[in-house]
């Protein structure tokens, strides 16, 4: 895992951006098309503020997102298709296509075999991701489950994850967390030919340290991250400051 450190969030963003750019431009170079994997939060504010501008041809671009809240609307203020839309498909320019994770599905089993059957054949070309207060990767809290093949799972959240969301300003109360969502899997995410993280923020700074500087283990799962031979974290000075 290659670390890259920035002075603030903004040029984090900058960097992060121009990182997956290039790998999705490369990946559109080779094969004429690109898959990718798009995620939310504030970690992901500047990066895909910088990305939208970027000189892709989208019309060529798949993207799917790592996560949904079990049982919350798009309309919702925390839903990540919400998020994604606004902030993401939005303002791009035709968009081959863009793959939700209908987290408030009436058959939740129905819909992850949707999303396994979908991604099953795809090579993803570039990930963008970032890494939760608790260590987490996409929604899979500690302990994950490194072994499991699907692509998509449904999970339950910890509460330090649940604490971050609503800590984040996304909910009302620690009580209006869902307690449950789907998310890509450990294993699939690993699959992406190339991994870009963007993690700022002080609040991030020990689970950088347990995901760099401690020995791979679910306990921490984006220590998984030390075993690709294709990832990129991008930290800014307070995310970087526990580092050894």
């Amino acid at each position: 895992m290659e670390l890259k450190i920035h002075e603030n969030g903004d040029e984090l963003g900058r960097h992060a951006a121009e990182d997956g750019a290039a790998a999705i431009n490369h990946a559109i170079a080779r094969a004429g098309q690109a898959t990718i994997i798009v995620a939310t939060g504030a970690s992901q504010f500047a990066m895909l503020d910088a990305l939208v501008g970027h000189d892709i041809d989208w019309s060529r671009v798949a993207a799917f997102h790592l996560d949904e809240y079990v049982g919350l609307p798009a309309t919702h203020r925390a839903s990540f298709r919400g998020y994604l839309r606004t902030r993401f498909v939005d303002r791009v320019k035709g968009l081959r296509e863009f793959v939700e994770v209908g987290g408030d599905a009436a058959d939740l089993g129905e819909e992850v075999a949707r999303l396994n059957a979908r991604l099953a054949d795809e090579t993803v070309d570039v990930c963008f991701a970032g890494i939760g207060e608790n260590c987490h990767l996409a929604f899979n809290d500690p302990p994950a489950d490194f072994a499991i093949e699907d692509p998509y799972i449904v999970v339950d959240l910890d509460a330090a994850c649940r604490q971050q969301q609503f800590g984040e300003g996304w909910f009302d109360s620690i009580e209006a967390v869902p307690a449950r969502a789907i998310s890509m899997s450990i294993r699939q995410i690993m699959k992406s030919r190339k991994i870009v993280l963007s993690v700022p923020d002080q609040r991030k700074a020990l689970a950088v340290r347990q995901a760099v500087q401690q020995p791979v283990s679910p306990l921490h799962p984006a220590s998984i991250l030390q075993r690709h031979p294709n990832a990129t974290l991008h930290l800014d000075r307070a995310s970087a400051s526990m580092l050894e």
